[in-house]
């Protein structure tokens, strides 16, 4: 487990604070979990990034490979 220093802005220190109390969480477990849920979150939208990139290159060499049946297909007449 390794130990850092946090700044954080004042409101959201408070409202973690009040969410916290509530909950009866410890504020270090908290924000590992709250850390765990956007390191999910910010991966499932690189992943969506990444296919979307790859499948634009897919796309286009499909396109290609259909022109050239096309080109095919037009010299069998």
């Amino acid at each position: 487990m390794k130990t850092l220093s946090l700044k954080l802005d004042d409101q959201i220190f408070q409202e973690t604070e009040e969410v916290i109390g509530v909950l009866d969480k410890p504020r270090n477990r908290y924000i590992n979990e709250a850390l765990q849920y956007y390191n999910r979150i910010q991966k499932r939208k690189l992943l969506s990034k990444r296919l979307a990139f790859e499948s634009n290159l897919v796309s286009e060499e499909s396109m290609k490979v259909l022109s050239e049946f096309d080109d095919i297909e037009e010299y069998d007449y």
